[in-house]
């Protein structure tokens, strides 16, 4: 074992990898959570900093497959499809990620899970958005600037893209596709990033590769679940898992 692994005691490592193995098969099933369940998880037992640091390899990998798991070229299209957002989601985290060791993390989860559990409680009892065609342009630029300016600062841009694909009706296969592209190109960024930033180092990108061992094994699992799911229970179970996950974020933001 090198770097920080070393220092951490084997009972939260062992914590970390259950935690990691979780958000895997999420991952797998619904086609996102992975960092929203890792950084919750993990920062319950280390700090937040190498919380954020250990999800970013397991997030670049889990996605690069997402996107990729049906060819070249589909995910080609998933990236000329949603352009806009994916160039704006990239330079607003790209920006955002200089922010972390500023503004206070629990400001942000609350910030970030209160509207989440919001609109998923509201389509899970019916409501739909009015989202009209003419005006997606608009729409995109803005949901993608508010999911990378969070997705800088907390490793989370999953609950803002997730919630839009969900309220344009995007059929299964296209929104895992999709998510994997946005989210694939996303990590790379913030690997990027927090090489900038100091969080992710020579120290801690030890601990980044051995949560890969978990994350892929509970993908494999998730993915299996995933590929027996109708649209209709996808949806379904996709906006339970926002509604937890965003009222995790309120716990961590309102507690610690």
């Amino acid at each position: 074992m090198s770097g920080i692994v070393a220092e951490i005691p084997l009972l939260i490592l062992l914590a970390a990898a259950g935690f990691t193995l979780l958000a895997g098969f999420v991952k797998g099933a619904v086609g996102f959570g992975m960092p929203m369940l890792m950084i919750s998880g993990l920062a319950t037992v280390l700090p937040g900093e190498v919380a954020l640091a250990a999800l970013i390899l397991p997030t670049v990998v889990s996605n690069t497959y997402q996107a990729l798991r049906q060819g070249w070229r589909v995910a080609w299209e998933a990236t000329w499809r949603f352009r806009v957002y994916l160039l704006v989601m990239l330079c607003v985290l790209s920006l955002s990620a200089q922010l972390v060791t500023v503004l206070s993390p629990r400001a942000l989860f609350v910030v970030i899970g209160l509207p989440v559990v919001l609109f998923s409680v509201m389509q899970l009892v019916g409501w739909r958005p009015n989202l009209k065609p003419e005006n997606r342009l608009r729409d995109e630029a803005a949901v993608a600037g508010v999911a990378g300016f969070f997705g800088g600062m907390s490793g989370v841009w999953g609950p803002p893209t997730v919630a839009y694909l969900t309220a344009i009706d995007t059929p299964k296969a296209d929104q895992m596709r999709v998510q994997g592209v946005i989210y694939g190109l996303g990590a790379v960024v913030l690997v990027v990033a927090h090489l900038r930033s100091g969080v992710f180092s020579a120290h801690t990108a030890p601990l980044s590769a051995l949560m890969l061992v978990p994350a892929v094994l509970g993908m494999v699992v998730g993915t299996w679940a995933h590929d027996r799911m109708d649209q209709a229970a996808f949806k379904r179970i996709t906006l339970v898992v926002l509604v937890l996950a965003g009222l995790n974020l309120l716990r961590k933001g309102l507690l610690g």
